[in-house]
């Protein structure tokens, strides 16, 4: 298709250095054109150079639409989501994968991580390394909550399933908050990162499941290191240009969660060994146990 195209752009750059004559037809010439049908032609100049790039513009505007529109729908956007303790918020988005994009244990991309803050720490004894934001550890290195980031999942999800996925979303809320509420503090916010924020193209759709879930939400934009949304009845809205994701420590991946019937298969669980195996997990630099 690429080759098609880039053909189609040197077609039409050969007939803009084309120089085309022009053909000026007086009055009183008789033309028969195939069906032997007489014109009488009295004053026309025909631009050949213009007839044919009208007609080629036709096919490279049509070129442009449908095909194009579905390849952006079909291409995986990064999104996360929080709603409360990350551990829960994976186990439904994992199954959600399964579920809307009949995805296996090896294609599974929802990940526990951080998100939200205006930056990111370092751990003193490798000043050269990269920024971290780390679960609350012993050693005091780059911890998540004092760095203003939230809990979060992470999704790498098809632009024409974040309707799916975000009416998963919602639908984990109760009494327009999170489950959770035993949990405080910012880093249990609830918060969705989009590409572009409040302005994202898929925004709307976010709003619009909230909505079908019967939930009274405001969607704010967020500015990070947000403050706690229990009992506000809000959602933070991030940029994941500004704010993007960070993947957890291995040890938080298929963890059970810490309510009443979120004791999860043992299956479950091993999935984050063999993921970190695969390398679809990292070591994120942070205090872990692998």
């Amino acid at each position: 298709m690429k080759q098609c195209s880039l053909l189609f752009l040197l077609c039409i750059h050969g007939l803009l250095a084309f120089k085309v004559p022009v053909l000026n037809i007086k009055s009183g010439f008789e033309i028969k054109n195939i069906f032997k049908t007489k014109f009488n032609i009295k004053e026309v100049e025909i631009n050949l150079k213009s007839t044919l790039l009208s007609m080629a513009i036709i096919p490279l505007m049509l070129a442009a639409s449908p095909s194009s529109a579905f390849a952006d729908e079909a291409k995986d956007v990064q999104v996360y989501w929080g709603v409360g303790c990350f551990w829960h918020t994976q186990h439904e988005f994992i199954n959600a994968e399964k579920t809307l994009l009949g995805r296996t244990d090896e294609q599974l991309t929802s990940r526990a991580g951080y998100a939200g803050g205006n930056k990111l720490g370092k751990d003193t004894n490798r000043p050269g390394g990269k920024g971290l934001a780390c679960y609350h550890n012993m050693m005091n290195i780059a911890d998540y909550g004092g760095l203003g980031h939230g809990e979060v999942v992470g999704t790498d999800i098809p632009k024409s399933q974040v309707k799916g996925f975000a009416d998963q979303y919602f639908s984990l809320f109760k009494d327009n908050d999170r489950p959770d509420k035993g949990d405080r503090g910012g880093e249990y916010r609830s918060l969705i990162g989009l590409p572009g924020g409040v302005n994202s193209d898929v925004f709307p759709i976010v709003q619009a499941a909230a909505q079908r879930e019967g939930l009274n939400l405001k969607l704010l934009e967020g500015k990070g290191d947000d403050p706690d949304t229990l009992g506000k009845k809000s959602v933070w809205v991030m940029d994941t240009v500004k704010f993007p994701f960070h993947q957890a420590e291995v040890y938080h991946q298929y963890h059970d969660g810490f309510m009443m019937g979120e004791q999860y298969p043992e299956s479950y669980n091993q999935l984050g060994k063999k993921a970190y195996t695969a390398g679809r997990l990292e070591n994120t630099g942070c205090p872990d146990t692998i």
